[in-house]
């Protein structure tokens, strides 16, 4: 049993996310109100997750997410495909007019002193009014699956998606499989949705259920309301707040046997320093850092998540299984979109020291 974790050792699935698919909308570096064009990039934090497994590192993946019968379903289905990803769809029709819908996020990527923006039109979007019950756990987990992952952007959408969290959980721990959660805590989301009060308790929830944690400080205090120091400190790359949360996050939640989290300093919007941390059944391990030059910083963390769950699937030392993930994750804020364009033999030898020299 390595790391604590009682990893099946396979599986006609080695990763089953659960959460929303969306498309975000990215007209670059010119910002929404000035835009005539935009290019769209089939993304959701869950699902990241599995296509960067996927299609980077050579895994077997699926997701399990609604999706609804129309155009803008059909364009993101595509994706799915393309990306190796297997579909467990709960299908929606459309009316025509109000939905349900796919979700938009309208995310500009700002430029040096111009911070990016993001903002959402979630308006009747499916993956709100999944439930309890809209996937056949049982079926789906005889298969044999590795690994179910999750997380709070998805938790967020309305009362039923932590509910069929929870559900997705206790299936996948009766079946064997270790669970993860991405924190991913959204303060819009949860503004909405009952606040900070109604996000704490429904994440404690789902956390009771979990093996491997992924969050950062803010995430882990303001999701979790566990106590540390103020989230706007001076170094974004010291790990010492983290570390000093992790013994707090542990008593509440003493069946978790890995928390981690990537480290960001940002120095403009396409500069910045970059590290990661993590506690692997009681021992504390943590990245270089790397100076990025950065393309689009979406998705840097659901790439630094997956990178470290194919480590820990891979059974390698928890040094590489760090490393795997802050490298892909570096490298994927050097792509445009949401989802890794990286090769495994990219990711591999930028975690083992290499440099941008031209390869011949």
């Amino acid at each position: 049993m390595k790391y604590g974790l009682d990893i099946p050792a396979e599986g006609s699935v080695d990763l089953l996310s659960l959460g929303a698919l969306i498309h975000r909308l990215d007209p670059g570096i010119i910002p929404f109100h000035k835009a005539n064009e935009c290019k769209i990039h089939v993304s959701g934090g869950e699902f990241n997750v599995a296509a960067n497994l996927s299609d980077c590192f050579g895994l077997k993946t699926g997701m399990a997410t609604a999706m609804v019968d129309y155009p803008i379903g059909a364009l993101i289905n595509e994706r799915v495909r393309a990306m190796g990803v297997r579909p467990f769809y709960k299908r929606f029709e459309h009316d025509g007019v109000t939905g349900p819908n796919m979700a938009t996020v309208f995310s500009d990527q700002g430029l040096g002193v111009r911070a990016p923006v993001v903002f959402y039109n979630r308006c009747n979007e499916a993956a709100a009014q999944l439930k309890p019950g809209d996937f056949d756990w049982n079926a789906i987990f005889a298969e044999g699956v590795r690994w179910f992952h999750s997380g709070g952007i998805f938790s967020a959408l309305s009362a039923t998606t932590a509910e069929v969290i929870i559900e997705g959980m206790k299936a996948a721990k009766a079946a064997g499989a270790i669970v993860s959660f991405d924190l991913n805590y959204r303060e819009k989301l949860w503004k909405i949705s009952g606040g900070l009060d109604r996000a704490q308790e429904t994440i404690g929830r789902i956390v009771e259920n979990v093996d491997v944690l992924v969050g950062n400080e803010e995430d882990l205090q303001k999701g979790l309301g566990v106590s540390g120091q103020e989230v706007e400190k001076e170094s974004k790359l010291d790990p010492s707040a983290f570390f000093g949360m992790i013994d707090d996050v542990v008593a509440k939640y003493p069946q978790v046997k890995v928390v981690a989290t990537t480290l960001r300093e940002v120095h403009n919007t396409n500069s910045h320093s970059w590290s990661a941390v993590a506690w692997i059944n009681g021992e504390t391990f943590t990245a270089p850092t790397a100076q990025l030059k950065v393309c689009d910083r979406v998705g840097g963390g659901d790439g630094f998540a997956s990178g470290m769950i194919y480590g820990l699937l891979s059974g390698l030392d928890p040094e590489e299984v760090i490393k795997l993930g802050w490298a892909h994750g570096a490298l994927l804020t050097t792509f445009p979109g949401d989802t890794t364009m990286a090769t495994l033999g990219q990711v591999k030898a930028f975690a083992a020291g290499g440099s941008a020299r031209i390869q011949r």
